[in-house]
C-alpha cells in the first residue's frame, strides 16, 4: 500500500500528473480539483492508494485524506470501481456526496457520469451509514465557496475545463456551451464587481452537474 507521496511535481495533465520522489516518476491519477493545485518543478504531497489488477497497478491520489477515504469507501459498492469513484469525487466534494447520500438526492448522483437511475439508488442503499455525516455546511451547489468568475473568454482554466469535458465524452460545442452558462452566472452573481482566473474545479464540478449524464 501506498499511503502517500511527497515530491516534486514534473508533469500534468487533465487526468493525471507525475510526481518525482527520489528520482522515481509515479503516475497519479487524479481529480482535476487536485490537479489543479499542483505546479510542474514544485513539491507535492499526495495522499494515495494504489489498484491493483490482473494486468495493471494505479496509483490514485487525493488532496486529501478524507478523499482518499471516500474514494476507497465508494469501491465497495457492487458495479462501482475505481474511475466512477474518482467522478464522484470530481463533480461532488466528499461533504456533498454525503449528503447526496444521506438525503437520498438520487438527482444530484445521477450526474456523476458513469451513474445512472439504478446505479444511484445502490450508492445509497450500500453506502448509507459508511460514509460519516457531512462536517461542513451545505452550499448552494453543493461545493465548498470558490471565487466568483466571470466569462472566461480567453482564460487557460476555460480551456482546461472544456478539454477536461471532452476528455469524459462530451462534444466540444456542447461543453463550451456548458461552461460559458456556468460561467455567465457565477459573473451575474459577483456583488463587487471584480473578475478573476477561472477556478478549474469548481467550474468543472458545476459543468458537470450542469450537463448531467447527457452527452451530445
Amino acid at each position: 500500500m501506498i499511503a502517500s507521496l511527497t515530491g516534486t511535481v514534473s508533469h500534468v495533465t487533465l487526468e493525471r500528473a507525475v510526481l518525482d520522489v527520489g528520482g522515481v516518476g509515479y503516475l497519479v491519477h487524479a481529480t482535476p480539483g487536485t490537479l489543479a493545485g499542483l505546479r510542474v518543478g514544485e513539491r507535492a504531497q499526495l495522499h494515495t492508494t494504489l489498484v491493483v489488477r490482473e494486468d495493471s497497478m494505479t496509483v490514485y491520489g487525493f488532496a486529501d485524506a478524507d478523499e482518499r477515504e471516500v474514494f476507497e469507501t465508494a469501491q465497495s459498492v457492487s458495479g462501482v470501481g475505481p474511475r466512477i469513484a474518482l467522478a464522484m469525487l470530481a463533480v461532488l466534494t466528499p461533504d456533498a456526496l454525503r449528503r447526496a447520500v444521506a438525503e437520498e438526492d438520487l438527482a444530484a448522483l445521477r450526474r456523476i457520469p458513469g451513474v445512472g437511475p439504478k446505479s444511484a439508488q445502490r450508492l445509497v442503499l450500500e453506502l448509507g451509514g459508511r460514509l460519516g455525516a457531512p462536517t461542513g455546511a451545505p452550499g448552494t451547489d453543493g461545493t465548498p465557496p470558490s471565487p466568483e468568475t466571470p466569462p472566461g473568454a480567453g482564460d487557460p482554466g476555460r480551456e482546461q475545463v472544456v478539454e477536461a469535458l471532452v476528455g469524459l465524452g462530451w462534444a466540444a460545442k456542447v461543453a463550451q456551451d456548458a461552461v460559458d452558462r456556468v460561467l455567465a452566472d457565477r459573473h451575474a452573481g459577483d456583488q463587487d464587481g471584480t473578475s478573476g482566473p477561472v477556478d478549474v474545479a469548481a467550474t468543472l464540478r458545476a459543468s458537470l452537474r450542469a450537463l448531467g449524464g447527457h452527452r451530445g
